[in-house]
């Protein structure tokens, strides 16, 4: 049954992924599920509902994700890094957690599942090196102490891809002044009746 409902919310998203691909994001939906036992990774318990507010949730952004190397910050359980790296094989993705537990749930994830694309890091963002064409985060902080965690990692003509519930008005309005918005994009998930929204943000000059 939820092969169906993968099959039938990526259509209704209109994302083409082979076979194979829909394998995997459903084994790593399981082996979140099964992890969460111990490692306490998502609140959520029903692999059903697990489709439609992991899986949909996360591959909602795919259209608005480029091809530049992607960092997932406060990636918890995988989300939504590791449903990108399957879905997109050439995308090299990097997540970090400060929790081991979590980061340790990722690279094994990665490892059982044969994804060659993820690099997985236990630290502070704000201590981390090196430099991502895009950044995304799921329900990690504020847009606004988001940015200012991870700009020293955003390459020249990078993008910020803040996914978010409603509509974060205030935390726009109280963006630094070099900071763009360069889209607000209402996601409607398949199965999940709640708002969302991907908030794509700039460095200006």
């Amino acid at each position: 049954m939820s092969a169906i409902t993968l099959a039938a919310g990526l259509a209704e998203l209109g994302i083409d992924l082979p076979a194979e691909a829909q394998r995997k994001l459903l084994a790593f939906r399981d082996l979140l599920l099964k992890w969460n036992k111990t490692y306490n990774l998502t609140a959520l318990r029903d692999p059903a509902q697990a489709v439609s507010h992991h899986l949909l949730d996360s591959l909602a952004i795919l259209p608005q994700v480029g091809p530049g190397a992607l960092l997932d910050v406060g990636s918890g359980g995988g989300l939504p890094g590791i449903p990108l790296a399957i879905a997109r094989p050439e995308l090299s993705v990097s997540m970090v957690d400060t929790v081991q537990k979590k980061a340790t749930f990722l690279q094994q994830a990665a490892i059982e599942l044969g994804l060659k694309n993820i690099r997985a890091h236990h630290a502070r963002v704000e201590e981390m090196q090196g430099q991502y064409a895009q950044i995304s985060s799921r329900a990690f902080a504020e847009i606004g102490l988001f940015i200012s965690l991870t700009r020293h990692l955003l390459a020249p003509g990078g993008r910020w891809l803040a996914m978010k519930g409603v509509r974060p008005d205030a935390e726009l309005e109280s963006l630094p002044v070099d900071i763009v918005v360069e889209a607000i994009i209402p996601l409607h998930v398949p199965g999940l009746d709640a708002e969302r929204h991907l908030i794509i943000l700039k460095a200006g000059s």
